[in-house]
């Protein structure tokens, strides 16, 4: 499968970026103003939405942990034929002979991304808001700070 490699990848320079985002943080908090601080932790709060999203991708192509979900026999008595899995939003369906079809969704990896990416998002308007109403400086005030 040729997106497991892309979606590997995908997940290692996001684990890296999150994790240079957070010593940039902590070495720029004191020094920077609002905007910039506010612009890196856009950076950390996306690149661990798309580690949380990859992880999810991951644990569903390889099989976990919706499987165990499913019942051998459903209420009328279908044996489980198979087990469906799509990739987003990580849901997966248990299949029964009779045609019935029982879907989980992985709420806690949904959440955790949706959450993640919300607070990137939000970060991300704050910063441009900010660095809108922040009076510009001239090109001479800039050394003097």
């Amino acid at each position: 499968m040729v997106l497991v490699p892309l979606l590997g990848t995908l997940m290692l320079i996001s684990l890296a970026t999150a994790a240079a985002s957070i010593v940039t943080v902590a070495l720029m908090v004191n020094n920077r103003p609002l905007p910039r601080v506010c612009a890196v932790l856009v950076l950390l709060f996306g690149s661990s939405a798309a580690v949380a999203y990859c992880y999810g991708w991951f644990s569903v192509t390889l099989g976990g942990p919706f499987p165990a979900l499913c019942e051998d026999r459903n209420a009328s008595g279908a044996d489980l034929t198979r087990t469906a899995q799509e990739y987003w939003p990580l849901r997966s369906a248990c299949v029964y002979s009779d045609g019935a079809v029982v879907e989980h969704i992985s709420m806690s990896i949904n959440l955790l991304v949706y959450l993640l990416a919300g607070i990137a998002i939000v970060l991300a308007i704050a910063g441009a808001v900010r660095h809108r109403l922040t009076p510009s400086t001239s090109e001479g005030s800039l050394g003097k700070r």
